[in-house]
């Protein structure tokens, strides 16, 4: 099993495979993209599978694929059907920003992928093209209700951004009356590509949770699962249910259980680090599986107690700079 320094299991593995993304979401990433991994750059297939059965073999059981948009890098269908042979890994769960995913649902669920992320932080077309700076709702609400008809494990990540999206807040929550989907708000956080912060955040959770219960205030409390990073509550009589999750206030990093791979390779053991150690160096050094394993296990012995502590122990880039696409976000 892998254990950090503070007691907590890491069993969740996050991998991007790719930085890019058809989308270009202000809070992402600038409207002309960032400088994407090169090829030759990115972890290729064989070495992903290879850190992966090397880590199921150390108790890690859950993935989630994401980006970047995961769909836009070729033969990714190839890399899901091995993965799902790996000895050890009881779960492969997908981030999608939708609007490429809808022709490949039949397949991955037929491997027993059935769990999704889906990015959509506005149901208002006007919104959401202002947002992505780009005009996919039409596809993006498809695949939304591809995934419903097909009754997948579907929660919906939505971003709250000040003056951008708050009329969506009550209509999305609207959405599990009759529907059994969970709808996930998340916290804005500055890793948005250019390095521009906020000092204070406004739309935090509380102040969700309170815009929330001000229209619907008969809420019950659900338990939130092992390693949750949402507090999660159903309003009574609702099919399905929302979360909020506090991703720059940081309050759920004490169960903290993930350990993230980005495309070129880089071991992230907090979101907010600015990275462990490259890989895909050591693979290509010629590192055996027992080096790897130890590289890791140092890593992880080193985990930071939460985001805070990892944000004030960053060297490489002390000033957050990265886009969310380029760390899987």
């Amino acid at each position: 099993m892998l254990i950090d320094k503070h007691g907590r299991i890491v069993d969740y593995l996050r991998i991007a495979v790719t930085d890019k993304c058809n989308l270009r979401c202000f809070y992402c990433m600038p409207e002309e993209g960032i400088d994407f991994v090169k090829k030759k750059e990115l972890l290729d297939y064989e070495e992903i599978l290879r850190l992966v059965d090397l880590l199921a073999k150390l108790g890690v059981s859950k993935i989630r694929i994401t980006g970047g948009e995961p769909f836009l890098r070729k033969e990714i269908m190839g890399l899901f059907r091995k993965l799902t042979r790996i000895k050890g890994i009881q779960k492969i769960a997908i981030t999608t920003n939708g609007t490429l995913t809808h022709k490949y649902l039949d397949e991955l669920i037929d491997l027993g992928i059935t769990s999704f992320n889906l990015s959509i932080d506005s149901i208002n077309e006007e919104r959401f093209n202002q947002i992505t700076r780009r005009d996919y709702f039409a596809q993006v609400m498809g695949c939304y209700r591809e995934m419903l008809l097909r009754n997948v494990d579907l929660k919906l990540n939505c971003v709250v951004m000040k003056g951008r999206n708050i009329d969506d807040i009550i209509p999305m929550v609207a959405l599990g009356k009759n529907n059994n989907v969970a709808i996930r708000f998340i916290e804005e956080m500055p890793f948005n590509g250019k390095g521009a912060h906020f000092e204070n955040l406004e739309w935090n959770h509380h102040k969700i949770l309170n815009h929330i219960t001000s229209a619907y205030p008969m809420i019950s409390k659900l338990k939130d699962p092992q390693g949750s990073t949402s507090f999660n509550y159903k309003v009574n009589g609702f099919m399905g249910n929302f979360g909020i999750i506090p991703a720059y206030t940081r309050s759920f990093c004490g169960s903290c259980n993930r350990l993230r791979l980005t495309p070129n390779g880089t071991i992230k053991t907090c979101l907010y680090d600015d990275g462990v150690f490259n890989i895909r160096d050591l693979m290509r050094a010629g590192a055996t599986d027992e080096q790897l394993v130890t590289t890791i296990k140092e890593a992880i012995g080193h985990k930071a107690k939460d985001g805070f502590e990892a944000e004030r122990q960053r060297k490489l880039n002390p000033n957050i700079s990265e886009s969310m696409a380029s760390i899987g976000g």
